[in-house]
Formats: structure tokens, C-alpha cells, sequence
């Protein structure tokens, strides 16, 4: 009995050991990473998750691979050599974070356990570095840091887009980027440009939108001293010219004036630009990526687009589809976005629940992956420090009809959800009724019963109506 009551003794200081060494851990404010002697995942803290983006559910029993963005394992190099590392840069999670690795094997009486690294972010240094660089610059320059590998969704409509970019990429050619606000037209021309021959050269993004002409053209392509009034000493050289032998983007193309339009054509089809208040035109070598969400066929007709530019921008358009032709995408991007707000906010929320997902999957997305970006931004800011998944009590009221007065019809995000390809006036039905259901489910935080009494109906006919649209 003696010995029962010493080995119990010893189980409970174990225990206490244990729960002691988890508590430390936990209260780390460096990210640690531990594996086991086959590499696999074995123990992470919330100061990782905060750092990478990746929870428990991502690494735990995963290769050590999984956190890495840019560079070599370092669990697995001192695996192999049995031997510490210090000091290594890489770059880990879906946001590329920037950190220093330490990383020690884990020996036990002789035999290897496995490694336990810890990560020190270092990127909110660069990043200041960086915001100083281009606060000195009117138009921002950017390094296209995303890869078409940065592109989230599995479905069809996606991935014939990103076919199309990547067939454009390998060429020399003009690409038009089409798409609704929001649906990553600046993302594919990243990628574009990461992919294509000119990847080590300059990617320079202009919003054409956001400049009056004078100053447009100026920036675009330079000036000489003189050309204008406050004009500097020597002039200046213009975006076109700093982009030479790299890509150069336009967005908002469908925003500019005819005069500019024909500059532009000229940069286009002559591979020559003039500067302002000169007449001497000079050789560049830049490709060009334009976007628009305009109707350029509409701007045309209407003699607000010149059809010669037209035809030399739309040499290969790619078409980027909205978030509501691609919803079986929401659930990836929804993970995605989670990583990525974990590591800005500091959080570890691990997932949506299947009825916020539900909400998610329902609503039409006016504003695209943008708009989802900014609901699921808001949920996480909304919900309390220590609670890890997204409920429906977290998600903002989106823009559903409005179920106390129907009569005052449907605004115009639920509008363009509202379509008659399926079949008319039926279609319209089932898809008003749908919309409905899913917003009096939020209001009423999933609460069942008082989504039931709201709208008048027995609890019965209300499962009923779930049960019809699929949403139980």
C-alpha cells in the first residue's frame, strides 16, 4: 500500500510537471515549435499561431514543411545532424512573415525525441523600412510579391482564369484584366509578372483613376525642365521609363482622357514615348497589364474609348469571375483569411461554424473576396479574446431584404443575387425565400424558435422551409 501511495505521488507530480511545463510554454511571448523524431508536428503555442497565421489543427501531426512560405525546414536539418541551428531567415505562413530561426534537437538518455525551434519576427522592422520608401513616392512602386500559387479556389470558373493568366504570362503581350471590384484583379497581375521572363525587373502599379490627367501623364511619361510651371530643375523621368525591362500596371485603365488614350497607344504600338514639353521620343521596353471593372465595349460605343486602343489592349483579356459564380471557393477563402487575421490581430480563431458558413455561402458578395475580406475582418474584431470559432452572433447584417417590411422590395446587392437563369418567376420565388430564412437565422444569432415566431410560422413549417432550401 506503501508503494501504491509513492507511485500516485510521483503520477501527481508528473501531472503537475507537466501542466507546469504547457503553462510556460503558453505564456511564451516567442512562437515555439516542437516535432517529434519523424518531424511531424508534436506542440505549438498561441504565440506561433499569432505569428504564422496557423493553428493547432494546421501543423499538429503535419510535416514540418507546413509553416514554411520561403525557405528550407531547419526541424529537419537538425534531425538529420543531431546538431543546433541559430539565426536562420525564412519566411512562414500564408502571409510570408519574415522570421529568425533557432531551432535545438530534443535528446532524451541518449536517444533523439525530436527538435524544438523558436521563431522572432522581424518583419514589422522591414515593413517600416519599406513604408518610409514609399511614402517618398507620389504613385506607389511595388515588388509583385504574390504568385499564382497565392491565388485561393478550386473551382472551375477560377481555374480557367488562371490558366488563361498563365498562358499570358510566358508571352510579351498586352493583358486586359476584367473583373468586378474586389476579385483580385491586382493579385493576377502580380502573379503574372512573377511568372514571365521580366520577373526580375521593376513592377510599377499606376491607378489611372486616382490622378488628374496633367499629373497622370506626367508621372507616366516624365517631363522636361521647363515643360511647366513648378516643373523640377533637370526634369523628371517617367513611370514608363523606370519600368524599362519590367511590367508596368494599369489599373483603372477605362478612367482616362482620349488625349492620354492616344499617348498611350503610342506607347503601345511604337514602343516610344515622348515627354511632356518634349518632342523627342525615345525607345522603351516595358510590358504592359492594364485592369478595368468598366464596360469598355459601352465607353466605346459612346466615343469615350478609342477603338484602336481598345483592340491593342484586349490582345489577351482575362476574365476574373465575382465571388457568387465560384461560392464553393468561400470555405477555402474563409481559411485563408482566418491565418491571415490571426497573424494581423493577434488571435486564434480556428474556424467558421457551419451555420455562419451557411450565411457566408448564401449572400450574393456585391463587393467579392474584398467584401469577404471586410465581413470576416469585422467578426473576428467582434468576437472575445479566448473564442475560436466565427459564430453567427459575430457576422455583421449583410444586405438581405428586409423581412420585417417585404413590401419595400430588395436593394440592389440582393438584386443582382436574384437572377432568372434558373427558371423565371419560380427561380425568383425560392431565391427570395432562401434570402429570408438565412437573414432572420442571423438576426436571431441561429436561435431556431425565435427565427420561427419573427416570421409568423410554426416551428414545424419553419424546419420545413430549412429542410427545402438545404440549409439544415
Amino acid at each position: 500500500m506503501e508503494e501504491f501511495d509513492e507511485l500516485r505521488a510521483k503520477v501527481n507530480t508528473l501531472q503537475e510537471v507537466r501542466i507546469l511545463l504547457s503553462a510556460i510554454i503558453d505564456s511564451s511571448q516567442d512562437a515555439i515549435s516542437v516535432v517529434d523524431e519523424n518531424g511531424l508536428g508534436l506542440l505549438i503555442n498561441p504565440a506561433y499561431t499569432r505569428l504564422t497565421g496557423l493553428t493547432a489543427n494546421d501543423v499538429i501531426g503535419k510535416p514540418p514543411t507546413v509553416d514554411i512560405a520561403e525557405g528550407e525546414s531547419m526541424h529537419i536539418q537538425v534531425l538529420k545532424t543531431r546538431q543546433p541551428v541559430k539565426g536562420v531567415f525564412m519566411k512562414v505562413g500564408p502571409k510570408h512573415k519574415e522570421v529568425i530561426v533557432n531551432v535545438a534537437p530534443i535528446i532524451v538518455s541518449g536517444q533523439l525525441r525530436g527538435s524544438v525551434g523558436v521563431l522572432h519576427d522581424i518583419s514589422e522592422i522591414h515593413k517600416l523600412s519599406e513604408e518610409l520608401e514609399r511614402a517618398k513616392r507620389l504613385i506607389r512602386h511595388l515588388e509583385a510579391k504574390y504568385t499564382f500559387s497565392d491565388i485561393i479556389g478550386e473551382s472551375d470558373a477560377i481555374k480557367a482564369s488562371i490558366e488563361q493568366a498563365r498562358r499570358a504570362a510566358v508571352t510579351p503581350a498586352t493583358v486586359l484584366l476584367r473583373g468586378e471590384s474586389g476579385t483580385g484583379k491586382e493579385l493576377f497581375a502580380h502573379a503574372i509578372h512573377r511568372s514571365s521572363d521580366r520577373q526580375k525587373g521593376q513592377f510599377i502599379r499606376v491607378n489611372c483613376g486616382a490622378l488628374a490627367e496633367g499629373l497622370l501623364e506626367s508621372e507616366l511619361f516624365g517631363y522636361v525642365e521647363g515643360a511647366f510651371t513648378g516643373a523640377k530643375r533637370g526634369g523628371k523621368s517617367g513611370l514608363f521609363e523606370e519600368a524599362n525591362g519590367g511590367t508596368i500596371f494599369l489599373d483603372e485603365i477605362g478612367e482616362i482622357s482620349l488625349n492620354l488614350q492616344a499617348k498611350l497607344l503610342r506607347a503601345l504600338q511604337e514602343r516610344e514615348i515622348v515627354k511632356v514639353g518634349d518632342n523627342r521620343p525615345f525607345n522603351i521596353d516595358v510590358r504592359v497589364i492594364t485592369a478595368t471593372n468598366a464596360n469598355l465595349e459601352a465607353e466605346l460605343r459612346a466615343g469615350r474609348f478609342r477603338e484602336d486602343l481598345y483592340y491593342r489592349l484586349n490582345v489577351i483579356p482575362v476574365i476574373i469571375p465575382p465571388l457568387r459564380q465560384r461560392r464553393d471557393d468561400i470555405p477555402l477563402l474563409v481559411h485563408h483569411l482566418i491565418g491571415s487575421f490571426n497573424q494581423d490581430y493577434g488571435r486564434c480563431v480556428e474556424r467558421v461554424s457551419d451555420e455562419a458558413l451557411q450565411i457566408l455561402m448564401g449572400y450574393s458578395w456585391p463587393g467579392n473576396v474584398r467584401e469577404l475580406e471586410n465581413i470576416l475582418g469585422r467578426a473576428i474584431i467582434n468576437m472575445r479574446l479566448g473564442e475560436t470559432v466565427v459564430e453567427l452572433q459575430h457576422l455583421p447584417v449583410l444586405a438581405y431584404p428586409n423581412v420585417n417590411h417585404p413590401e419595400l422590395g430588395y436593394d440592389n446587392s440582393v438584386q443582382s443575387r436574384l437572377t432568372t437563369e434558373e427558371g423565371g418567376f419560380e427561380s425568383l420565388q425560392r431565391q427570395w425565400e432562401r434570402a429570408i430564412l438565412l437573414v432572420t437565422l442571423q438576426k436571431n444569432g441561429g436561435n431556431k424558435t425565435k427565427s420561427a415566431q419573427d416570421l409568423k410560422m410554426s416551428l414545424r413549417n419553419f424546419y420545413y422551409k430549412l429542410e427545402r432550401h438545404a440549409l439544415i
